[in-house]
């Protein structure tokens, strides 16, 4: 029997790679933290069927092309976005690649007391971007994960749907807690990469504390809704949080009244709150983000 191949990609995964900028010897260093992994698509057939290899750039290669050009992209190093570009632009050069995906995970830093060579890295969020080139063009997709936001009240949940296997108490006052991913494309690749970052970071914070919440998904829409007004290049925003669950300890046992001041934090079982929120309806961005294997 014949069997068909079907997609197939590879590429160097999770290359770490840190660039320090010292250009200038009397200017204050800056560096930049990142995590990248190629994807190639193309005229691979060979090296699945025969184990013919002529047509495979080396994954290897990969890794080297992605420490190097940490130094011959230049300023376009700064931003995760622009260096994945630089990445996507040189792959495709290769004949027989019809597809690339750049995904970079970016590892904030800030300075230390002061110090122009000193930094504490910021635990706050991971920045993420997926760059996806093809002779279709070229997408780029901008995010951040592990943000975790907090808010002690201005949040209720109730009305809900009940059937017999439903115990959860209706309540007017809460804590609600996430840890955010938030995916957000972009209409084109002529952006201002760290200010767009910067204003959808700061839409998404705000919003998530001004905002009052009768559920997560309210919340959700809020803050997609803040993102789409602050980011114009922003297409629209994919979220995925899941609710960090502050559960009212009963203190009622030992005498002590417990007026939603005392809570057990549980990380599991959690809800998992998943919402695109979309510039206009006929907006289809999904070619652009990576959902993993068989893209």
């Amino acid at each position: 029997m014949s069997y068909v191949l079907g997609h197939n990609q590879y590429g160097k995964a999770e290359v770490h790679v840190v660039r320090v900028f010292r250009d200038n010897p009397d200017a204050p260093h800056d560096l930049v933290d990142y995590n990248v992994s190629v994807s190639l698509s193309g005229d691979f057939t060979d090296a699945h069927k025969t184990g013919d290899q002529a047509n495979v750039l080396t994954t290897d290669a990969c890794k080297n092309t992605v420490n190097s050009y940490a130094k011959e992209a230049g300023e376009a190093v700064r931003e995760p976005e622009s260096f994945g570009l630089a990445l996507a632009e040189h792959f495709l050069e290769v004949p027989q690649v019809s597809g690339v995906r750049i995904n970079i995970e970016a590892f904030p830093w800030a300075r230390s007391h002061d110090n122009p060579h000193a930094f504490v890295k910021n635990g706050d969020y991971v920045r993420t971007v997926t760059v996806t080139g093809s002779d279709a063009g070229t997408s780029v997709v901008s995010g951040l994960k592990e943000l975790t936001v907090l808010k002690t009240t201005d949040s209720e949940f109730h009305g809900f749907y009940q059937d017999k296997y439903t115990t959860l108490q209706p309540t007017d006052d809460r804590i609600m807690a996430t840890a955010v991913t938030a995916q957000w494309a972009h209409e084109g690749t002529d952006v201002e990469w760290g200010k767009s970052f910067d204003q959808v970071l700061d839409a998404i914070t705000g919003s998530f504390a001004a905002a009052y919440s009768y559920a997560l998904q309210h919340t959700l829409f809020d803050m997609g809704s803040a993102v789409l007004d602050a980011a114009p290049s922003v297409a629209e925003v994919r979220f995925s949080c899941p609710n960090k669950h502050h559960f009212v300890v009963d203190l009622s046992p030992f005498g002590v009244e417990n007026n939603c001041e005392v809570h057990y934090a549980a990380d599991r079982p959690y809800g998992l709150i998943e919402a695109t929120v979309k510039r206009t309806e006929d907006v289809d961005k999904t070619s652009a983000y990576d959902p993993g294997q068989a893209w």
